[in-house]
């Protein structure tokens, strides 16, 4: 296909990109293939080529096995900084700084550490000397939180403005694309990893809305695109570098909720473009080593690496389908209301003033959520805990107001039978529904703004706050009336039949799963992360329900719509396009124009750089003649610039006056200046179509192959080329949307 394969890397920088350009899917893979072929061949000359051979084919494996392990360590890393950081929000262990409470309060000999008062542990108004419990002490503590949070927030924003303006965000948007097959330099560097993850600690510890998921995936990203580099199979070939991206993707969703298996289903369902079988072996490897290495850190200090791990294990009754169903509804709503006002919102910070000011944005935002959470316990919490208590189960030993319910426990080990809920049960539900609706307006300014920040966590937040009200209503209807038919006999024995836990769990997954359009993954990360094997309908049935209502009240996710806002170029292979055009209405040139093009044996090299210098585009079409038009080739227009000017070089006597000869089978012209052979770098086998082919084969044959150009002709003569911005703006253009707003080189 490519004629002087293995000659390649005489002319350095061939078949790299440029930056904010497409990569070439087909040319990549058959470069790869050569490649493979070549040292095959070569096997059989000495035990050194052996080797080289042997190490080739387990390189893979190796390179993902050392995303893995740096996957975890960093993971691990960041768990024990970010809940550090979070506690000396509300106070310090003066015998060891660098305990965070749980950790300070285990050396203590009173166990009961619910309230989290232990004699080792000092809350800012006792450091100073202010051991009571009256305003004085509440002003201490409420200023301490304050101030703390606006330090955090200010690092985090200057060093992500100062050091890497890439690191902002949760970067799932930007990895999608890159998968997809576009370069954006710099996303996935040395600089964007390190101040991503001590911004994250950060950003994470000042109590803003956002989680730290959505940023682990970036991480593990740039874990795997620098130590690709390591193994130059991988670091030298785009194509073959995604497959190392799409498996650490999978490892970073792994260790952010302990879920390896949910994170290979969210690199296959929700990330990744190109995913063959190999890639989701290596993905299933990686996630393993990631989830091993996070578990024997760590850092919860506790048996279990899942995050919200749960006790009950009640089985539902068939009648709660129909809560479980409007719960993915209701997440569906609160899903839809999310995603339009922060996609307006970040649309207006794009065009206003308003985004020449990060570093003020982020200090407004954290002070505000500082001042406004703190009153509410559930908001001043950490959101982590915040769902671990939302989705508990009331025993003998929880003393949150969630569970004042008029019992009596005689016996310990005694069912929990049903009961009336108490005062405080009904106190919890209005500060859970004031936390909702604060959760809820919060996220929609902070996710955006210019410190890493993720979306899963602040979403099963609100899906769980959600769905632990509607839980307690059930409880309740079936406390009153446990005879009706509805509960079928089940809650008549006086044992507690309806688990608000659970409610609270499926509420989380409706939830996610309206914000990102989720369905697999998400049910297998939700009970990864639980261990609530038992509940797995209820949640499909909720994560069911809230894609259908998403996707009826509006097209995108939160990753799709943030995508189209930035206007990266990205076709997705989920949607499909139904207009009826064909590719001589998209093609370049229009028909009155006329098309640049190379011919194969009669241009000087003065010619071809002329050419260069008076047209823009990234590759040309090669002919036989100006006249006749057949097409030869396709040769690119970076590889050109690197042949010419390494022929200068290198080759003595060439001048503007030599001809350029693309054809191996041209008589070469006699006489000096000597010609200049440039066959090498022609793509003999270019993509090619007709142009009377329907456009939703072009658009096809661009996603699933990953193009970047294609050749019309007609009856063997060429017209004009397809390139994929221009399949991309005509999408745009028959959806009557922007089309300039696709950002292209």
């Amino acid at each position: 296909m490519f004629s002087g394969m293995q000659g390649d890397d005489d002319i350095p920088g061939i078949g790299q990109y440029e930056d904010f350009h497409t990569i070439d899917w087909q040319r990549d893979i058959a470069r790869d293939r050569m490649r493979h072929r070549y040292i095959v061949k070569k096997r059989q000359d000495s035990i050194w080529d052996l080797i080289k051979g042997a190490h080739d084919a387990w390189s893979g494996w190796v390179c993902v096995l050392l995303v893995g392990v740096a996957t975890g360590i960093v993971a691990g890393v960041i768990d024990i900084g970010a809940s550090w950081m979070t506690d000396l929000k509300f106070g310090i262990c003066p015998a060891a700084f660098w305990f965070n409470r749980e950790q300070c309060c285990w050396s203590d000999t009173n166990t009961t550490f619910d309230s989290g008062n232990c004699s080792q542990w000092l809350t800012w108004p006792q450091v100073f000397g202010d051991r009571g419990d009256g305003a004085g002490a509440y002003i201490i503590s409420y200023l301490f939180y304050i101030l703390w949070a606006l330090i955090f927030a200010a690092l985090s924003a200057s060093l992500v403005r100062m050091f890497a303006p890439y690191a902002c965000g949760s970067g799932i948007p930007e990895i999608k694309t890159i998968l997809s097959g576009f370069i954006i330099r710099g996303y996935l560097g040395k600089w964007t990893l390190i101040i991503k993850v001590v911004g994250l600690i950060l950003s994470v510890s000042s109590g803003l809305s956002l989680g730290k998921e959505g940023p682990m995936v970036h991480i593990a990203s740039c874990l795997g695109n620098i130590l690709s580099y390591l193994f130059p199979k991988y670091g030298r070939n785009e194509a073959k570098k995604r497959e190392i991206l799409s498996a650490a993707a999978a490892a970073g969703v792994s260790v952010a909720f302990g879920a390896p298996i949910g994170g290979v289903l969210f690199s296959l369902e929700e990330v990744s473009y190109y995913f063959p079988l190999k890639t989701l072996w290596r993905s299933f490897f990686c996630a393993l080593i990631a989830a091993f290495i996070l578990r024997s850190i760590n850092p919860f200090g506790n048996e279990h690496s899942v995050l919200f791990f749960v006790e009950y294990n009640k089985p539902w009754i068939f009648f709660e389908l129909i809560p479980f169903v409007g719960l993915g509804i209701i997440g569906g709503c609160i899903a839809t209301i999310f995603i339009k006002a922060n996609i307006y919102w970040c649309r207006y910070r794009k065009y206003s003033k308003l985004g020449q000011y990060p570093v003020t944005e982020v200090l407004v935002v954290t002070l505000i959520t500082a001042i406004l959470a703190y009153p509410n316990p559930y908001t001043r919490m950490n959101t982590s805990e915040l769902i671990y208590l939302l989705f508990n189960q009331c025993g003998i030993s929880n003393s949150d107001p969630l569970c004042d319910y008029n019992r009596n426990f005689t016996d310990a080990n005694s069912a929990i039978e049903k009961a009336a809920a108490g005062a405080g049960v009904y106190r919890a539900i209005w500060l859970l529904v004031l936390a909702l609706v604060f959760k809820l307006v919060v996220t929609i300014f902070t996710f955006g703004i210019k410190v890493p920040c993720g979306l899963f966590i602040p979403s099963l937040a609100l899906g769980a706050i959600a769905g632990r009200i509607v839980g307690i209503g059930v409880e309740q209807m079936a406390y009153t009336y446990p005879k009706i038919w509805l509960f079928s006999g089940e809650c008549s024995t006086g044992d507690d039949c309806i688990t608000p836990g659970l409610y609270a769990m499926v509420g989380a997954a409706a939830v996610l799963g309206g914000v990102t359009r989720m369905t697999v993954s998400l049910v297998v990360i939700m009970f990864e992360l639980t261990g609530g094997v038992r509940y797995i309908v209820p949640l499909m049935a909720a994560a069911m329900a809230s894609k259908w209502v998403g996707d009826a009240l509006g097209r995108q996710g939160i990753y799709d719509a943030h995508i189209a806002l930035n206007g990266y170029p990205f076709l997705d292979s989920k949607d499909e396009f139904q207009h009826t055009s064909l590719a001589a209405d998209v093609m370049q040139p229009k028909r009155n124009e006329t098309l640049s093009v190379i011919t194969q044996d009669s241009m000087t090299v003065d010619d071809v750089e002329t050419l260069l210098k008076e047209t823009e585009h990234n590759g040309y079409p090669v002919v036989v003649s100006k006249e006749s038009q057949y097409l030869v080739g396709f040769v690119l227009r970076r590889d050109l610039n690197l042949a010419i000017a390494n022929a200068r070089r290198t080759i003595e006597g060439i001048t503007g006056q030599s001809v350029v000869i693309f054809a191996g089978n041209v008589a070469p012209p006699p006489g000096p200046p000597p010609y200049l052979q440039l066959s090498r770098i022609l793509d003999m086998a270019p993509i090619t179509v007709t142009d009377q082919t329907p456009m939703e084969t072009v658009v096809d044959m661009f996603r699933k192959l990953g193009l970047r150009q294609t050749l019309v002709t007609h009856n063997g003569r060429l017209l004009g080329v397809i390139t994929k911005k221009d399949v991309l703006r005509h999408v745009k253009h028959m959806d009557n949307e922007d089309p300039s707003s696709v950002m292209f080189n």
